[in-house]
């Protein structure tokens, strides 16, 4: 009994992925757009760590000062930039993308355009979704975050970070976009660099915002799908031959 049970929990959650893959194909029917489905995970980042004074400074209003800025200036030393968990690891940034996929079991989607497709968006805050997009011959990492910027107003905030220095991330251009009853939604703008704090990034609300009532329009039964588009940025090309 035990056996089938656990054949029988297997075939469900195998179910309940195809059925998640299909709502999104609905959502967003341009051929060829690759479907990532991404669970929530509660944010365990508040334990002591270098970026945790971050989310107190912000509530006493006082600009955070995030010590990521510091390991810009130190090519030897990056560390983790996964935003979920309190890790101690430091490394190469060339390395970055094999602890995130190997420690965190963050999954990586290769292609020009992807859906993201965020589950459970109803469980209280902080929760975070999470995955990494392969493109252009770099890596992106892409974090929803659920969050209380002001006490009992919980907001999503969805950036794009590259995962290389902000010189690079001056080269690339990222859309997010949401599409649901005929409403369209399209944040776009430059990534910032992972030697960047994402809590300085939603803080500064330089991402796309949504409160409860606008997420929940654009969602379809607790699940929020979100179209990813990454270009090379033709300004800074074209300032580069000036």
């Amino acid at each position: 009994m035990l056996f089938f049970t656990q054949c029988f929990g297997a075939v469900l959650d195998l179910i309940h992925l195809r059925f998640q893959h299909y709502k999104a194909k609905r959502v967003f029917s341009a051929a060829g757009q690759l479907v990532c489905v991404v669970n929530p995970t509660h944010s365990l980042k508040y334990a002591p760590t270098r970026c945790a004074s971050a989310q107190t400074s912000v509530e006493q209003g006082v600009l955070p000062t995030c010590h990521h800025h510091e390991a810009a200036h130190d090519p030897q030393l990056v560390p983790c930039t996964c935003p979920l968990f309190s890790c101690p690891w430091e490394g190469h940034l060339e390395v970055v993308v094999s602890h995130l996929r190997q420690t965190h079991r963050i999954n990586i989607l290769q292609g020009a355009e992807i859906v993201f497709l965020a589950t459970d968006m109803h469980l209280p805050a902080p929760t975070d979704w999470i995955i990494m997009h392969s493109c252009l011959g770099h890596q992106f990492l892409l974090v929803l975050r659920k969050q209380e910027k002001y006490e009992g107003h919980p907001q999503f905030f969805a950036t794009m970070m590259l995962i290389g220095t902000p010189t690079q991330a001056d080269n690339f251009t990222y859309r997010l976009e949401l599409n649901r009853n005929q409403r369209r939604l399209k944040w776009e703008a430059t990534p910032r660099s992972v030697l960047e704090c994402i809590d300085s990034v939603i803080s500064d609300g330089d991402c796309l915002v949504l409160n409860t009532s606008l997420a929940q329009l654009f969602s379809d039964n607790g699940s929020l799908a979100i179209g990813i588009a990454i270009t090379t940025s033709k300004v800074h090309n074209a300032e580069d031959e000036m």
